[in-house]
């Protein structure tokens, strides 16, 4: 009887592992509809998503003037830094938002097309991804206009990106099958995203902490934020904190694989 067991535990185990190769191989399928989402979103406008972008370089320069003057930072070092910060930011939440909605968006789409799962997660990252790419754009300007250059600690934003995308994929597929069973989960993560944003630092640096340096030291967001932000504006981020980044993908990815393989099959009925 236990071998029937666990004959089917790794029967399940196998499922998902497939089900999540066969989704990020399938590049052009998420691509595609990714794209088909944001040209959806903007349909008939003139900028297209580069509304988001003016309406981020307006919220970059007001709120650079209003927290550089209270906190006494220099514009030529504050910007920059708040322009990634709330970039990255804005990606993270948005994830964190949206990826509770990754299976009960497409319900119809789950219920009548054959394909994996995680199609519909990774097809929500990448819609984000483009619009932090959108975003970006005010941070290139930014540096070419104050002569910002990170110099070879510049190119550790590849993997520090490639964690923070990982760490989206995760993070979305949990909430998805989190939302899909408990629609409360919903509501209650908008909340922590409110007030995850307050406790981050995004808009205020981490020496302003002084001696209660470890509160920040216990936010993971601000881990997966500075191996974006930091290699950017070339500054070195200490291995600890990559290890510590590095820490959350396998823990983050441990627990949602856990979880997938015992509820995969389920989630077609909860929506």
């Amino acid at each position: 009887m236990s071998l029937l067991f666990d004959s089917a535990d790794r029967s399940q185990t196998a499922r998902a592992y497939e089900d999540l190769v066969t989704g990020v191989t399938s590049w052009s399928l998420w691509g595609m509809l990714g794209w088909h989402d944001i040209r959806k979103r903007y349909r008939r406008s003139v900028l297209g998503p580069f509304w988001l972008t003016l309406s981020m370089a307006v919220l970059v320069a007001s709120l650079g003037l209003i927290y550089g003057s209270l906190f006494r930072f220099e514009l030529h070092n504050y910007l920059p830094f708040l322009a990634l910060g709330l970039a990255i930011w804005s990606f993270i939440a948005a994830v964190l938002n949206e990826g509770g909605q990754s299976f009960l968006e497409f319900e119809s789409l789950i219920k009548h097309v054959r394909m994996p799962l995680s199609v519909h997660v990774l097809r929500i990252v990448w819609r984000n991804l483009i619009i932090l790419a959108h975003n970006a754009v005010i941070f290139a300007v930014m540096a070419l206009w104050l002569g910002l250059w990170p110099g070879a600690a510049g190119l550790l934003v590849l993997p520090g990106l490639a964690l923070l995308v990982t760490n989206a994929v995760w993070v979305a597929l949990l909430l998805g099958i989190a939302c899909a069973r408990f629609r409360d989960v919903q509501p209650i993560a908008a909340s922590v995203v409110q007030l995850l944003f307050f406790v981050t630092p995004v808009m205020w640096k981490p020496e302003l902490m002084a001696e209660r340096q470890w509160l920040i030291l216990l936010n993971p967001i601000h881990y997966l934020i500075e191996v974006v932000r930091a290699p950017l504006l070339g500054e070195t981020l200490p291995l600890s904190d990559w290890g510590v980044a590095v820490l959350i993908t396998i823990a983050g990815w441990s627990l949602t694989f856990a979880t997938y393989v015992r509820f995969r099959k389920r989630i077609a009925y909860w929506l």
